[in-house]
């Protein structure tokens, strides 16, 4: 395998856990093949182990769940017409400023 195709991606090292915690291997098991065939683009033994443990228990999806809190953007066509009606009657308007009108 070279070593472009050796990267993979946090879903897809999650599938090869998972696929073989249901072939019923241990977690360090799974870390040991994982780095043979990945070396340095395997994911840790503590990743391997947590996610081993939660197929372990039943879980089924590869994905992260989902986070509460807040959105990373809050990117609106008001929000926008805001800042360029702010820009565009000072263009030398700080950031902070342009954070105390939204």
């Amino acid at each position: 395998m070279s070593a472009e195709s050796s990267n993979l991606s946090n879903i897809e090292h999650r599938a090869v856990i998972k696929y073989f915690v249901k072939k019923g291997k241990t977690p360090k098991e799974i870390f040991e093949d994982m780095v043979s065939v990945l070396q340095e683009s395997a994911p840790s033994y503590t990743m391997v182990k947590k996610w081993g443990g939660l197929f372990q228990q039943g879980r089924e999806s590869c994905e992260d769940d989902p986070r509460s809190g807040r959105p990373v953007t809050v990117v609106t066509e008001e929000n926008v017409r805001k800042i360029e009606k702010l820009v565009l009657a000072d263009q030398r308007i700080k950031l902070w400023q342009i954070a105390e009108e939204l």
